[in-house]
């Protein structure tokens, strides 16, 4: 199973910093440790071509991002420091995104070691979403297959509002979330279908909700391709995530959608979304958890 990974990922914040950068570098790592991916299926990435970004996004915002120019309000509401690097880094996770998207539609599943910036609009970045890799690597796909249907499954515990409003009217492209109820500044880019739970939902309700939720809308779209972002800030003890899934319960989910895509041959891209736990390693350990799922379940499917 190729997983896709650059270094320029690792991008160094001020201390202090909620963002916890350094959980893709740890996962990554722990995936090697452990011997669930062997280094040559760890893919290391470039930079997106600019002209992919403004695709999506408005090329004032792209050059702003590139040039390290952000007024003081938007860096408040991304939640980053503007620097040159960072548009370094989040066009590279924009790039991993893509690529995992088309070595899924060719291998079946795949993943970005990183990536689910859900948050991203056209002309701005909203909580540390910089550039919205979904809809970058969505767009891209439609320029080479105009009639794929694309389904993007959305488990990470905020809505994922860039997403939905950047791909809103397209028929091509089902957008399924479920999250905690938002605030009325952020309800304004529903889904195609959108699950709010209640917010602290423990782990049975909430899944009992997510498995029923998503099997109507896969049975009702037929996607090409599931382009899933994971997230994992639905833990019990994330710092921002609201909800009170344990352990078992993130992996029963992992368990069962990656099961339910691959039993059903439908390619799958792995991406990571959120997570904040407020022991920072677990958070790593949640990711790669949910890629160690992607891969052994990749591998059984294999051996039928």
């Amino acid at each position: 199973m190729r997983c896709f990974y650059s270094t320029a990922l690792e991008l160094e914040l001020p201390a202090g910093h909620p963002f916890p950068m350094e959980k893709f570098r740890v996962s990554k790592d722990m995936l090697l440790e452990n011997g669930i991916l062997r280094p040559e299926e760890i893919i290391e990435v470039g930079s997106a071509d600019p002209n992919l970004l403004r695709r999506v996004h408005e090329p004032g915002y792209v050059n702003r991002i590139e040039s390290g120019t952000l007024d003081r309000r938007e860096q408040i509401i991304l939640g980053l420091p503007a620097s040159p690097r960072l548009f370094t880094r989040s066009s590279t996770e924009v790039e991993a995104t893509r690529l995992a998207c088309h070595a899924a539609l060719t291998e079946g599943v795949a993943a970005c070691l990183a990536g689910g910036n859900h948050r991203a609009f056209r002309e701005h970045g909203e909580g540390f979403s910089v550039f919205n890799d979904v809809a970058v690597a969505i767009r891209d796909l439609q320029a080479r297959q105009p009639n794929i249907r694309i389904m993007v499954v959305d488990t990470d515990a905020r809505a994922g509002d860039g997403t939905h409003a950047l791909l809103a009217g397209d028929p091509r492209v089902f957008t399924y979330s479920i999250h905690v109820p938002r605030s009325p500044a952020e309800s304004g880019n529903p889904a195609s279908l959108n699950v709010e739970t209640v917010r602290y939902i423990e782990g049975e309700m909430y899944l009992k909700q997510l498995f029923v939720t998503l099997a109507g809308a896969l049975d009702a779209f037929s996607p090409d391709l599931v382009i899933w972002v994971s997230g994992v800030d639905n833990h019990r003890n994330d710092r921002v995530g609201q909800m009170l899934l344990s352990l078992k319960d993130l992996q029963r989910r992992d368990e069962v959608l990656l099961g339910a895509f691959i039993r059903n041959r439908i390619p799958v891209a792995v991406l990571y979304g959120g997570g904040y736990n407020r022991q920072p390693e677990f958070t790593a350990k949640l990711h790669r958890n949910t890629i160690a799922t992607a891969k052994r379940l990749a591998a059984q499917h294999r051996g039928l």
